[in-house]
């Protein structure tokens, strides 16, 4: 039996030149390793991204940073994108829907992490 899996990481930058208005930007670095035994394509994503305050932002779309790519076992993929949330400090998860090459659907996902100024974290 097949064992389709993604895993990922995150690394985080805060964007201090991209942060004005009440605005605080940060860039985000995914890694997606195939971990599991057959190849598999993302198709598409979705991110929970919640403010200090407590509102929330759904972003769902296909592709990241439109490429939808095709991890054989072992292979890896990393980009970077990034967000805006109204407040100094926030939190950010998702999923990531793929497909293996036999149409097998799964998701892989995202742990929450912190999004926050370095001098915020204390």
């Amino acid at each position: 039996m097949a064992n389709p899996e993604f895993r990922c990481t995150v690394k985080l930058q805060y964007l201090p030149e991209q942060s004005q208005d009440g605005q605080h930007a940060f860039a985000y670095t995914i890694t997606i390793v195939n971990s599991g035994d057959v190849a598999a394509q993302l198709v598409a994503r979705h991110w929970v991204i919640t403010d200090a305050h407590g509102h929330t932002e759904e972003v769902r779309g296909l592709a990241v940073v439109g490429k939808q790519p095709l991890l054989a076992p072992g292979q890896s993929f990393e980009y970077t994108s990034w967000t805006r949330i109204p407040t100094a400090q926030g939190t950010m998860r998702g999923t990531f829907f793929c497909m293996t090459e036999q149409a097998w659907p799964f998701e892989a996902e995202i742990p929450e992490f912190m999004l926050a100024q370095p001098q915020q974290l204390h």
